[in-house]
């Protein structure tokens, strides 16, 4: 099994698109990828504009050549819904079930998505499935919330074994902070897990610390029973990020776990454009005329 990453928050974009290779299957995970509207009060700077478009790229080039894409919720950075609708066509899409479980816009978004590929691709409702081909297991969650309640709708986990080999993906759990999230994990015991982790950037804000302690609860229960442990997305919104996760890094070393972020796995730089956002306009300015601003929030 291969584990590829191709857009992410340590990577310079929001997103987790990953693609995962058996020897049966080539599936695509979560083909989106965007920008955050606002930072430190500044709309994205053209460096991170110039990264999404590079990222968006490499993902279409490998959701092309897939034979499977999992969309796990309808938030923007895991879906795109205007460009590159030929990376569906005559292809099998598993999908969020887009009536049940899902929140008023998450609702709208999904119905324009899936009106948008409709008769192009061959779209099945993914939440709490199983698929077998060949000694590759593709296992679907049932809903779980995007973060610590309702707000945000809800998410599908995705699990992959094949063989001895198996990777876990918890779209956007925000932590794990929730029993119902972790415990997806935490039976199927995967070797790689990748997680969205705590939204920390938020803390105090949108985010409680008291989430923040559930989810590096969990996250500990979950260095545990995986080999590698690879955390991303909402957590390195956050240039303190490490340290908000310390007790973790300390627990990996003692027992001899890895604890990774996506640019790690893909072999590349750290490079978290969003949160050093500020930085960039200082170092690289740019006039009022050459600011754009991002079209929708997440």
């Amino acid at each position: 099994m291969r584990v590829l990453p191709l857009s992410s928050d340590s990577m310079g974009a929001r997103s987790m698109a990953t693609l995962v290779e058996t020897k049966e299957l080539r599936i695509m995970i979560d083909p989106g990828v965007a920008l955050g509207p606002s930072r430190y009060g500044l709309p994205p700077h053209p460096k991170e504009w110039e990264r999404m478009e590079e990222h968006w790229r490499e993902i279409v080039r490998h959701a092309d050549r897939s034979d499977l894409i999992v969309v796990t919720h309808y938030h923007y950075d895991h879906h795109n819904p205007w460009e590159g609708l030929e990376i569906y066509e005559d292809k099998r899409v598993l999908v969020k079930d887009p009536r049940n479980e899902i929140n008023q816009s998450q609702r709208g978004r999904a119905s324009f998505f899936l009106k948008r590929i409709e008769g192009v691709a061959r779209v099945e409702v993914a939440d709490g499935r199983k698929l077998v081909e060949g000694e590759t297991l593709l296992e679907f969650s049932t809903p779980v919330f995007h973060g610590t309640n309702s707000r945000l709708g809800y998410v599908i986990e995705v699990f992959v074994r094949e063989g001895e080999d198996s990777f876990l993906f918890t779209s956007d759990v925000e932590g794990p902070s929730l029993e119902d999230q972790v415990r997806f994990i935490l039976e199927r015991r995967p070797k790689i897990v990748m997680v969205d982790g705590p939204m920390t950037y938020m803390l105090g804000y949108r985010y409680s610390r008291a989430s923040l302690e559930a989810s590096v609860r969990n996250l500990s229960a979950v260095l545990d029973v995986v080999e590698t442990l690879v955390v991303d997305h909402h957590l390195l919104r956050d240039l303190g990020w490490s340290e908000k996760i310390g007790s973790l890094f300390i627990k990996g070393r003692e027992i001899g776990k890895k604890i990774l972020t996506s640019n790690e796995l893909a072999n590349k730089s750290l490079d978290m454009l969003e949160a050093r956002r500020k930085e960039l306009y200082e170092t690289y300015p740019v006039s009022r005329s050459e600011m754009r601003e991002w079209r929708l929030e997440e």
